[in-house]
């Protein structure tokens, strides 16, 4: 057996080449036997033809289609974030642009925990992280100012920001957040060891500043307030002014979840939604929801540098004080993790490919999407809108449907691999969740999302229909 290519190297673009053919095709092949949003059939079916295709997953002898037949089976049994009728969650369509910049980071396979593993991949997410945490902290000038980690997400970023909380302000530093924060704050306060979280109410949704200056007034501090800009179940924006007020007049330490909700900051029309972004000590972003980009694209931007040095450590393999002080970047201290991949290439390559105004037009139209979805939902006397969307998601359901209906459609709709959409609860009452992503995603396609959710509807009714004969004795009709 001749010793297989590698990637990388002088060789390595033209042992690519073809196998880049191989895998676009396999995924157009795959597509096209998917036909749709998501697989038919349901998990059985699908784990089914994952196993027919795979067979043995450690042969004796290795297969030599083994790529193509992998792949098509993947993109076959893949949920697809670029069907306008994929529209579950914060899951996009990746920018081409971006994952090809992601092929080369794959190829070339640096490890940002140490420069000589990374010397150009270094400095370029030092200069990305340092434009993400101006684009956050336009008034940092100084030089403990705003800097900003690269992470896998929006639940590592809020682990990191509870972190830097901890370490300072001390382990008895208390979580207070809305009961509409995202599960992985008060997970990570237990993982941290911190003591119980407050959950504030979120009456509305968002979090609410009475409900929270009581807190701040009646549990001892000291305290990590954590709000929200983009919430996971409707896109909603917690009053991150009236929270930061607040949080100054308390002497607590604020922290901003905009996940989701980060992206309007390229958008001249949006950006205003963001304002009081900047008063929060530590702001999680993640660009792998309104910024287009293949998971993983996370980021933790920081008010003052400083509060990074929680993380230093030292490692005489990796970052030698000798080495350090004669000049070369020290890693270590940039993440939790040790190997990291140049997650931050493809970030980079989009920002520079689209610019400011690029990707504010994208923000732009997906919001504006949701809205036009909305009045659609809106105009459907068979159907009930949640409320007008902040961001890009809409919440609806069938009206006067109980909430077991409104799960049946869902499942009906997975299973027959017709759409994907979500599910939220709210104001004790289930609804069907669309987030659109899609900047492809046509009025016509909005429609088809409604046509399919009325046709499930009625074949749920059908269904109960036939059952309930069943149960009295009657020949089902």
């Amino acid at each position: 057996m001749s010793t297989p290519s590698l990637a990388s190297g002088p060789g390595g673009p033209n042992a690519l080449r073809p196998l880049l053919e191989t895998v676009l095709d396999a995924l157009a092949l795959g597509a096209r036997a998917r036909g749709g949003p998501l697989p038919a059939g349901g998990p059985d079916a699908v784990a089914a033809r994952v196993r027919a295709a795979v067979g043995d997953v450690l042969p004796r002898d290795g297969d030599p289609d083994a790529l193509h037949t992998l792949v098509q089976a993947l993109a076959e049994g893949a949920a697809d974030p670029a069907d306008p009728l994929c529209a579950a969650h914060l899951h996009c369509p990746p920018l081409a642009v971006a994952v090809a910049a992601d092929l080369a980071a794959s190829a070339l396979n640096p490890s940002l925990d140490s420069w000589d593993q990374a010397p150009a991949a270094s400095e370029l997410e030092a200069l990305v992280t340092g434009a993400l945490a101006r684009e956050v902290y336009p008034d940092s000038r100084d030089e403990h100012g705003a800097d900003a980690l690269v992470t896998t997400g929006g639940t590592e970023s809020n682990q990191l920001a509870l972190l830097l909380a901890r370490e300072t302000l001390g382990a008895g530093v208390r979580l207070v957040c809305g009961a509409n924060a995202h599960h992985s704050l008060p997970r990570a306060a237990r993982l941290l060891g911190l003591p119980e979280p407050v959950i504030v109410p979120a009456p509305a949704g968002t979090l609410d500043p009475a409900a929270l200056d009581e807190a701040l007034t009646a549990v001892p501090g000291p305290w990590l307030v954590a709000g929200t800009a983009g919430t996971t179940d409707a896109g909603l924006i917690d009053p991150l002014p009236e929270l930061a007020g607040l949080c100054r007049a308390h002497h607590a330490r604020l922290h901003i979840d905009a996940a989701y909700g980060g992206g309007l900051l390229f958008s001249a029309r949006r950006r205003g939604l963001l304002t009081g972004l900047a008063a929060a000590h530590t702001v999680t972003l993640d660009l792998h929801k309104l910024g287009w980009q293949p998971v993983p694209a996370g980021f933790l931007a920081v008010r003052d540098a400083r509060d990074l040095g929680a993380l230093h450590q030292r490692a005489d393999y990796l970052n030698a004080a000798d080495d350090t002080e004669a000049g070369l970047p020290d890693l270590l201290g940039r993440s939790l993790r040790t190997s990291r991949r140049p997650d931050v290439l493809k970030t980079a390559v989009t920002l520079k490919a689209l610019g400011r105004a690029g990707l504010g037009a994208l923000v732009d139209q997906v919001c504006e999407l949701a809205g036009q979805f909305a009045e659609l939902v809106r105009d459907d006397p068979r159907l009930e809108l949640y409320d007008r969307p902040t961001l890009s998601t809409v919440l609806f359901r069938p009206a006067d449907a109980p909430d077991d209906a409104v799960a049946a459609v869902r499942r009906h709709l997975l299973e027959q691999g017709r759409a994907v959409l979500g599910r939220a609860r709210l104001d004790g009452r289930l609804w069907l969740k669309a987030t659109i992503l899609n900047p492809h995603t046509r009025p016509a396609d909005l429609t088809s999302l409604l046509t399919a959710v009325a046709q499930a509807l009625r074949a749920g009714e059908a269904s109960q229909e036939r059952a309930k004969d069943l149960a009295e004795g009657n020949t089902p009709r």
